[in-house]
């Protein structure tokens, strides 16, 4: 056997393959629907560019989910807090004004996300079980501020800021996944926080011992999520023009999708803000896909729950190395 064959095996066991999967998944993804259903309008311009715009609010709230996820905590309340977040943007534009529902929206957001984190970081209880009770309290809450009703959002300037509008011929929806993504890669990879999310989730004892205030970071993650959330409630009222208690109801299970397929560990100490994004992008044309051949809503769960299961053993399995 030539020394060229030994090398291969010792290249590849080198290659994190991990890393690549999703961007192998996603052109997978692509190249099958593009196949298939190459005669249904899957690969139309009008098609590719629903796909981005309706991903979007998703995509925002992966962003706080990868930094949560990192710091080896989850926040379950997304949902609801885009919920409670939108309403509140709703009612209070509709009675002071845009600036004053913008305020209120990421207020909302602020706020449950600092009960979530002070819960976690100082009352030291598990975030799985703090978000898992927020998220059916502020459910039951969005439900009871405008007793199941929609609330109609007719400020121009806030649907065109926040949903329908465009800057350059590029919709308003685009430029804040951009920036977003844009601003958490640099802060994530590029900061000294960013750092300390991830020592935190990788071993919080060492991060405490290194002088890294673990209950500080745990407080800064699930607050930061819970106004990204809020950020994805504004995004939500300013596309639909319109605000309503099931908003970010079934995005749970997509968000988590996308970012444990994007790279981010389920257990912490590593995570992905682009790889997140590719993950927000990839389900958003999975369900599109499956949209397209006829597939019902339960049938799509289905999907969806086997793609997280496959991702989460990956992502297990990485951190056992």
């Amino acid at each position: 056997m030539s020394n060229a064959d030994l090398a291969a095996p010792s290249l590849l066991s080198r290659i994190n393959l991990q890393r690549y999967v999703v961007y192998i998944g996603f052109l997978a993804i692509f190249l099958f629907f593009a196949i298939v259903l190459r005669d249904s309008g899957f690969l139309t311009v009008r098609n590719l560019s629903n796909i981005v715009l309706q991903t979007a609010p998703v995509t925002i709230m992966a962003i706080g989910l990868v930094f949560v996820m990192s710091a080896g905590e989850i926040d379950l309340s997304i949902g609801s807090i885009v919920a409670v977040s939108a309403l509140a943007a709703a009612v209070t534009i509709g009675q002071y004004g845009m600036v004053a529902g913008i305020i209120a929206g990421l207020g909302a957001g602020f706020v449950i996300g600092l009960i979530n984190g002070f819960l976690v970081a100082y009352v030291k209880l598990p975030s799985f079980l703090v978000t898992l009770a927020t998220l059916g309290l502020f459910a039951g809450v969005s439900r009871s501020m405008t007793d199941l009703r929609s609330i109609p959002v007719t400020d121009s300037l806030f649907t065109g800021i926040f949903g329908s509008g465009s800057l350059f011929g590029i919709p308003s929806l685009i430029w804040w996944t951009v920036i977003a993504i844009a601003i958490a890669h640099i802060v994530f990879r590029e900061t000294r926080f960013g750092a300390h999310v991830l020592a935190t989730g990788d071993n919080a004892r060492a991060a405490a011992v290194c002088g890294i205030s673990v209950p500080r970071i745990r407080l800064a993650v699930l607050t930061l999520s819970g106004v990204i959330a809020g950020l994805a409630g504004l995004l939500y009222a300013g596309r639909l023009q319109a605000a309503k208690y099931t908003l970010g109801e079934t995005d749970l299970m997509t968000v988590i999708a996308a970012v444990i397929v994007g790279g981010t560990l389920l257990n912490g100490g590593k995570g992905s803000i682009v790889g997140a994004l590719v993950g927000s992008l990839m389900m958003g044309m999975l369900n599109n896909g499956l949209i397209l051949m006829g597939l019902s809503v339960s049938d799509q769960m289905i999907v969806r729950g086997f793609i997280i299961l496959a991702a989460v053993a990956v992502s297990l399995r990485e951190k056992n190395r």
